[in-house]
Order: C-alpha cells, then structure tokens, then sequence
C-alpha cells in the first residue's frame, strides 16, 4: 500500500509591521483622584512610578470597544483591506466573557469575517507573544494578513485601597496589522515564563470565590519589590538575548519599547543595556498608566505620533507581567 504525503502550506519567508492603531480611555484620572483611599500623595505616586495621569474608561466602554477602535485606526493606515485579514489575535485578562473571545467579535466588527480569531492570556507579554504567533503562522502559511491587539480595561480589577498596583493601572488597546515583506521585520522571539513566581502578581480570589460568597470581586494584586527585582534584573537579560537572536547591538537600535510597567523599571532597563541618548525610549506611562497587553502598541503608536523620523527604525521590545510571562524581540517600526 503506497503512503499518501500530505500537502503542506508555506508562506513568505519574512513578515513585517505595517502599522499600528490606539484607543486609550475617555477618562483622565489624575493622582489626586486616588490618593485619598491609599493614603498617598501625588508626590509619592510620580516618584514611585513615573505616573501623572493615566487613561480610564467610562463605564459603557469595554476593552473590546476599545479594541475595535484600535483595530480600524491600524486597518486604515496599513493599506491592507479588512477583508484580506485571516487572523485576529487578542492579548487580554479584560474580557467579560469566558467566552465568545474578543478577537472574533472584533474580527466582524471591523470587516474581517471569517478570519481565524482567538484570544489568549500572557499577560503584560501578551502582545509580543502575539507578534511571535503571527509571524510564525504567517511564514507557514497558515495566514496571510494579521491583526495582533492589546486590549485591557484594567480599572475593573482595581481595588481603590490598594497600594501595591491600584494606581498604576489603565484602560487602552493598541492594534497593528503584521504581513509579508521582502526582508526581515521582525525577529527571533526570546519569551517563556517562570510559573514557580506566579503568586507575585495576580488576581487575589477567583470567579469561583466571588460566585460562591467567599470573596468580594477579584481585583489585582503584586508584590512589588520582587517585581521590580525580577523585571530589571532578569528582563535585562531577556533584552540583551533578544538583541543577540536579531543580531544587533544596543547601538543599533533607533528604539527601546518595554512594556510599561513602572517608569523606574524603564530607566533602569535602559541603564542595564547602556542605551545611547540617541535611543528614544517610551514613556508612555507617564499619561496613559499600566495597561498591561496594550502597553506596548500603545507605546508604539505615540512613539511614532511623536517622532515619525523612527520610521524604518529598528525597536526592541519587551513584555512581562503576570505569569510570570516575557516576550521580546526586535521589530522594524512602520
């Protein structure tokens, strides 16, 4: 009996970023909204975190709205029509729903129907592990056109009394549209996770604790100083890895895009990888806050608003949170 060889797809051999979108909060909360339940300052806030303001949503909007929102601004200045896109992928903790997932919602909204869409949960790494799935299916030929977002409503998880993440959080999406490129647009990812510390950053009940009266609504927690030990000592490494699997140095870099944790975290980052004062390096956070999954395209996108020059650039970015999960990788920016 003669053996049947399945045939198998292939696609191009690079993919790139052709654009990004954003849709942060209609709310700015400023510290001093915040400060009285956490018996705080706006002083002690901005020291601690680089934070002014950040971006909160309205109670109608829900991080797929913002996500649709973001979504359409990236289709448009991509050039690539909505109807080409065969894959939407949605990093995200914010979705109200176990399930439909976000990402098929968003897929009908914005004209993408049928495209394969799901969701998945890395975290604060989330969209980089998104641009790592895309590149992959799209090199295999699983897809060819894909729509990668971050979209968080972080502030329904927030404990007003909090004082180890409540004050750092935002609400936000960031999209942007991946496809084919006759060179490389994005690297070998460097990313995995180290769940033996999943305990330092997290919900503090479950649904199930909530449902059964044991609980009140789950709400976001971390311990801080282990965070911040392991986001500037072992997120360095992960850069300078993610820097050799591109093949480049720190020099060559026009950009530094980490997730945007904690301003103090940046700035040691950068620090840590001896970035030039010729690197611009995001600093989202100052005005937007902590939005987790969108932080990085959000970033990406003021990034670009604000100095388009960086057009054709290369960026390294880095995401890592809860999990705890971290995803990095060289992009050329769009």
């Amino acid at each position: 009996m003669s053996q049947t060889v399945l045939q198998q797809s292939h696609g191009p051999q690079f993919t790139r970023i052709y654009s990004y979108g954003a849709a942060r909060g209609d709310l700015i909360v400023t510290n001093d909204d915040l400060i009285e339940p956490i018996n705080s300052s706006d002083e002690w806030i901005r020291q601690r975190t680089g934070i002014i303001t950040r971006t909160r949503a309205s109670a109608g909007i829900l991080a797929v709205d913002l996500a649709t929102d973001a979504a359409r601004e990236a289709i448009e200045k991509s050039g690539v029509p909505a109807g080409d896109i065969d894959l939407v992928i949605i990093a995200t903790i914010s979705n109200v729903q176990q399930t439909p997932s976000m990402a098929t919602v968003v897929a009908d909204r914005v004209g993408a129907n049928p495209a394969a869409a799901y969701d998945q949960n890395a975290a604060c790494a989330g969209f980089s592990y998104g641009v790592t799935q895309a590149d992959a299916l799209i090199r295999a030929g699983a897809a060819h056109y894909a729509l990668v977002i971050g979209a968080e409503k972080l502030s329904e998880f927030v404990d007003p009394t909090d004082r180890s993440i409540s004050f750092l959080l935002g609400d936000g999406a960031g999209a942007a549209v991946i496809g084919p490129s006759e060179t490389p647009g994005i690297s070998a990812a460097v990313w995995g996770s180290d769940g033996s510390r999943a305990g330092s950053v997290g919900m503090n009940a479950t649904t199930i604790d909530f449902k059964n009266g044991d609980a009140t609504w789950p709400t976001l927690r971390q311990e801080g100083q282990t965070i911040f030990r392991w986001a500037v000592w072992d997120m360095a490494k992960v850069a300078k890895q993610a820097l050799t699997a591109a093949g480049i140095t720190a020099d060559d870099l026009a950009a530094f895009i980490p997730h945007q944790a904690n301003m103090r975290i940046i700035d040691e980052l950068a620090k840590q990888l001896g970035l030039g004062e010729d690197i611009v390096i995001a600093r989202d956070i100052a005005t937007t806050g902590n939005t987790s999954a969108a932080s990085i395209p959000l970033a990406s996108h003021r990034l670009l608003q604000e100095h388009p020059e960086l057009s054709g650039g290369l960026a390294l970015q880095i995401g890592f949170g809860a999990g705890l999960a971290f995803g990095a990788q060289v992009v050329v920016l769009p």
